[in-house]
């Protein structure tokens, strides 16, 4: 399968998961009364008050391709009140979540989920750059520095069998001297080629494998391994990438919770709803951000973008979920930071063990 197919699999793939999450698989045609085709309870309503199974099913095709269409690309509706607030007021998303305002809002891993998948469906396969090829080289004087090499050796064969010819003393030195400078004119030549040759075919040896020897057998093993082969390894981290994205969660737990080791009021499942929520942006924020370089946006802007709405983000959810005032939000943000690079690197690390494996 080719990798836009596996990055439209894998949106698919997320949305439809994030719709399990989400509850209420679909749209339906609400019909009151009845006994529920789930648990058999008597139905009052459109809904069952004991499970929560719509009165009434889709049984057909069209039903089916419905059902999927509004999993991947509705969310029930409630994914278009929740993103703006998730841009613009993340804090106060996030605490009307934590204080159980949920059916008007997507809940924090289905968004989660979907966000996901979506950044790598995006990251996989617009934001792909090509290695230099023969062809482009070439447009580029490949060719012109090869047809000179070749005259240049030509013209050499032709002096150096003119000078075996002279006698005289004068007209020997003149013909050493052309000799000499054509001789340092193919020298740059041949280098100009042998740069040409690597760009085009910088695998043509084989890959190098590298030894380390840093005393963490797992990673002077994966070193190895990625050195060997790169692509494969590249392959390997973006799919367990997505496949363990969850992880990121579990892994800054601990570290928000030092922000407010001495906050009685909130637990860890406001911090996990927190960093959720958080991590949903980013991910999303990820895609925006790739899709404005590839239409044409500078990356010195969007590295820009990035430096100021990362640190703006934070600050406005810290200060809305917990409540801060101004000084508790800005150090929390910057420590928030550095919680961030911590938690990156330990997930890389994490990805690298196994794609070793």
């Amino acid at each position: 399968m080719s990798e836009a197919g596996d990055g439209i699999g894998s949106l698919a793939t997320g949305a439809l998961w994030a719709r399990t999450f989400e509850g209420q698989g679909g749209a339906h045609d609400a019909h009151e009364g009845g006994a529920c085709a789930n648990c058999g309870t008597a139905r009052i309503g459109n809904y069952c008050h004991a499970c929560g199974q719509p009165g009434h099913l889709h049984k057909n095709l069209m039903g089916l391709v419905h059902d999927i269409a509004h999993g991947v690309f509705h969310f029930d509706g409630k994914v278009w009140r929740t993103l703006p607030m998730l841009a613009w007021r993340p804090g106060e998303l996030t605490r009307r979540y934590v204080d159980g305002e949920r059916v008007k809002f997507v809940s924090p891993m289905a968004l989660f989920l979907f966000s996901v998948f979506l950044m790598f469906a995006v990251v996989s396969n617009v934001a792909r750059t090509h290695p230099p090829t023969s062809t482009t080289i070439t447009s580029h004087g490949a060719v012109d520095t090869q047809v000179l090499y070749n005259q240049d050796q030509t013209k050499l064969g032709a002096l150096q069998a003119q000078r075996a010819k002279v006698t005289d003393k004068a007209a020997g030195a003149a013909l050493d001297e052309q000799i000499s400078d054509l001789k340092d004119e193919m020298n740059g030549l041949a280098k100009a080629l042998a740069v040409r040759d690597a760009l085009t075919h910088p695998l043509a040896s084989g890959p190098k494998p590298v030894h380390l020897d840093t005393g963490w057998r797992w990673l002077d093993k994966s070193a190895g391994h990625m050195s060997q082969n790169p692509e494969l390894t590249v392959y390997k981290l973006k799919t367990y990438g997505y496949k363990y994205s969850w992880a990121l969660i579990p892994i800054s737990l601990p570290f928000i919770w030092l922000l407010f080791a001495f906050r009685r009021d909130v637990g860890l499942y406001d911090h996990a709803i927190f960093s959720i929520y958080s991590l949903s942006f980013m991910s999303l924020g990820v895609v925006v951000l790739t899709l404005m370089g590839r239409i044409g946006l500078s990356g010195g802007i969007v590295a820009l973008l990035a430096m100021i709405l990362v640190p703006l983000h934070m600050y406005r959810q810290l200060k809305g979920t917990y409540r801060l005032g101004r000084f508790g939000a800005i150090w929390r943000t910057f420590a928030l930071l550095m919680i961030t690079a911590i938690t990156s690197s330990l997930f890389i690390a994490f990805l690298f063990y196994m794609g070793s494996e």
